[in-house]
């Protein structure tokens, strides 16, 4: 999952960069930090965003040539709930 792939997730998801946090346990600054490429984010940290923007409905789709992109394949988000 790239950066921009997260923002765009996110976006999708309409949701905020501290609910993603609460979601994937980790924080809100950590998360800006990925998404504005000041950190390459440790695999753990990347692999929890993407679990929990995976739970949420998120599907990545590969560069393949053409740039990668997310889509919705559900209806649904991340609660804002604990």
């Amino acid at each position: 999952m790239t950066p921009s792939q997260c923002r765009m997730a996110r976006a999708a998801l309409q949701i905020g960069v501290r609910q993603l946090a609460h979601k994937a346990g980790i924080s809100s600054m950590t998360v800006t930090r990925f998404e504005n490429g000041h950190s390459a984010g440790a695999p753990e940290t990347v692999d929890a965003l993407r679990a929990a923007l995976e739970s949420a409905g998120v599907e990545f789709i590969p560069e393949n040539g053409g740039g990668a992109g997310v889509r919705l394949r559900k209806v649904g988000g991340i609660d804002s709930g604990g």
